[in-house]
């Protein structure tokens, strides 16, 4: 399309042709998740092109970024204080051990990966091997909690296997914070940026984002709670809580914080602590569907094909690894 295209002709594009897809992806009886994607990778700068790179990059991450905080914030919200006391056990479980269960497996995979390559770390700075190991595979720990929350939406399932599985996606993006954390401090150290190990950058750091995240949330909760008192036509209600949910991801990013560990313990406290709060997470469910389709869309339009064609075989090995690592763990945890 010619440069001087306003930008919500793409946006237009991206919420029509997701939602086409979806239906299809739904007559065929897959997940609509997966017509969003292919879409998406359809649309992006590595197939067709109707959506360049500078667009996918950076004019339309606004968009992600939205959709992600609606998206924690219902995460919160289907956490229920009593259901987590029951179940709390296999939640935090679950949640350790197939984290460790991806780091280990990935770093054993790339490790041989490298051994049978020859990519051994050398002296000083000039291999980077080992670093990119760690850094690799404690990223390798996260959960994509777009990705969970949108299948359980569509399916509308409910019950303790979701209870379990929207907690340990809740409580995956804290633990991924501090492991990542953690890689980066021991990877500085071995490529020569830090003289030692810094306990701080390792440790206290994360857990400063994780307690900054906890109090925005939790502030924000009790914020919305009092002005429910006040707000009573439904339409003000939604345009209030999608502020408070955006005011929310916006000061967390601000203050170097996890926007999405923000929103969801904003919509946990919501769905705890504010009577009649099913009232708002039914109003979101209205517009919940678009937001994925979209957001989604956009992830898939991000997807460089060129470079799969490069490293496809390293990005299966990781994939794989991962994959096992968390069936493992999970099972081990469960």
């Amino acid at each position: 399309m010619p440069e001087s295209t306003h930008i919500l002709v793409y946006i237009g594009l991206l919420f029509l042709a997701s939602q086409i897809a979806g239906r299809v992806a739904g007559l065929i009886r897959v997940p609509r998740v997966v017509g969003y994607l292919i879409v998406g990778i359809l649309l992006g700068p590595s197939l067709f092109g109707l959506l360049d790179e500078e667009l996918v990059q950076h004019r339309l991450v606004l968009i992600t970024d939205i959709a992600l905080a609606i998206i924690a914030f219902s995460i919160g919200g289907s956490l229920q204080i009593k259901e987590i006391k029951r179940l709390g056990r296999s939640i935090f479980g679950i949640t350790i051990a197939q984290a460790l269960g991806a780091v280990i497996c990935v770093c054993l995979a790339l490790l041989a990966y490298g051994e049978l390559n020859g990519l051994k770390n050398s002296e000083g700075d000039s291999n980077l091997f080992l670093p990119m190991v760690l850094i690799v595979a404690s990223i390798s720990a996260a959960t994509a909690p777009a990705a969970v929350m949108g299948i359980v939406h569509e399916y509308r399932a409910r019950g303790p296997l979701t209870t379990v599985l929207l907690g340990v996606v809740a409580l995956d993006d804290a633990l991924t914070i501090v492991l990542y954390a953690f890689a980066m401090a021991a990877a500085q150290t071995l490529i020569g940026l830090s003289a030692e190990f810094s306990w701080h950058d390792a440790i206290l750091g994360p857990m400063q984002q994780i307690v900054i995240a906890i109090l925005l949330g939790g502030t924000a909760g009790l914020t919305l709670r009092f002005a429910t008192r006040w707000i009573t036509q439904e339409t003000g209600l939604l345009a209030f809580t999608i502020g408070v949910i955006l005011l929310t991801g916006g000061c967390a990013t601000t203050m170097h914080s996890s926007a999405l560990l923000a929103n969801m313990i904003l919509g946990f406290v919501v769905a705890n602590f504010i009577g009649h709060s099913e009232d708002m997470f039914r109003q979101l469910e209205g517009i919940e569907e678009p937001i994925y389709g979209l957001f989604f869309a956009l992830a898939g339009a991000h997807l460089d094909v060129s470079l799969l064609l490069i490293t496809g075989g390293l990005a299966l090995l990781i994939t794989l690894a991962r994959f096992g690592g968390k069936l493992i763990g999970t099972q081990i945890g469960a």
